[in-house]
């Protein structure tokens, strides 16, 4: 294995711990949501990660770039912060509050077929004939484990905010890539300007329309941790990924969390698995590992012809 495959796989192993954080805040936000309102859960929950973040900022000396930043990235900033984390975070929250967890996991995880349509015309890049089989088997695997899923007419709120988080999330993901693969600033800038703006106004929406709650300590615990490791450093990792890893590479990668959420479900909710949901977790799975090894046969034919040996 040569130094390139090696760091690209290092990439990888740290978007699947960012994915698994990500996986356990289903179940930490499940439990919130019994007393906390959502979009106030969640606007407290990606202002408190902001502090954080604009303290290690300040400290790192990070804030200083941001002075020379041109008014077309921060313009881009700013729509990922409204995209990713007021439309589609707000979303996941509110649709958590009124549909099963499993419901709005099955609806995210179609990001990766928007993400793979305008990505083509947004950053070039062309899903191979292997990655593309690698996409659908992953998508059929999602289908077969929540199916069948029925909306009753009570969670129509729920379906609306779930949709509207997947094409938020879904263009959020394309504008993320563009912004880090520029490379002139660093992820926890990146995250930092985009958290804030993004935490702001979701904060203000949420005390506006639910209004703020008294909080237990279990509560703040929950709101704290979530803040501070499924966030902060999460989402800063995640962007630090985002400069290695292709759009669809990103997408299919957070699509793990079909997996993952299920076996937390089990773990801490007490959630049972059947065979055929356990077949879909196995298509799910495959089509992930499909998608990574027809990256590596890329990287390795690129070698080859270069005349690089593992």
């Amino acid at each position: 294995m040569n130094k390139a495959q090696s760091s690209h796989r290092a990439v990888v192993l740290q978007a699947l711990f960012v994915t698994f954080l990500w996986s356990t805040s289903y179940v930490l936000v499940k439990i919130g949501l019994r007393e906390i309102p959502a979009l106030t859960f969640a606007g407290i929950r990606y202002a408190l990660a902001f502090f954080v973040l604009l303290v290690l900022a300040i400290r790192g000396g990070h804030i200083q770039g941001l002075r020379g930043i041109r008014l077309s990235t921060w313009l881009r900033l700013i729509v990922l912060g409204l995209t990713f984390y007021t439309l589609t975070q707000g979303g996941n929250f509110l649709a958590l509050n009124y549909l099963p967890a499993v419901s709005v996991n099955l609806l995210y995880s179609l990001t990766s077929i928007f993400v793979a349509m305008m990505g083509i015309p947004a950053l070039g890049e062309r899903p191979t004939v292997l990655q593309w089989a690698g996409i659908w088997v992953a998508i059929i695997g999602a289908v077969v484990y929540f199916y069948p899923v029925s909306f009753p007419a009570s969670q129509i709120i729920g379906i609306t905010a779930a949709v509207v988080g997947l094409l938020a999330n879904s263009v959020s993901s394309i504008l993320g890539r563009e912004i880090n693969r520029q490379r002139d600033l660093d992820p926890i800038q990146v995250t930092l300007v985009s958290m804030g703006v993004g935490a702001f106004v979701l904060l203000t929406i949420g005390i506006q329309y639910q209004g703020l709650p008294k909080l237990s300590l279990t509560n703040w615990g929950i709101i704290a941790w979530l803040a501070v490791v499924n966030t902060a450093f999460a989402f800063t990792l995640w962007n630090r990924t985002l400069r290695t890893l292709s759009a669809m590479e990103s997408s299919i990668i957070n699509n793990t969390m079909l997996i993952q959420i299920p076996i937390l479900s089990v773990l801490f909710l007490g959630e049972r698995i059947n065979l055929k949901e356990i077949i879909g977790l196995v298509l799910a799975g495959l089509g992930t590992v499909i998608v990574q090894l027809a990256r590596r046969d890329e990287e390795q034919e690129r070698d080859q012809g270069s005349g690089i040996r593992d």
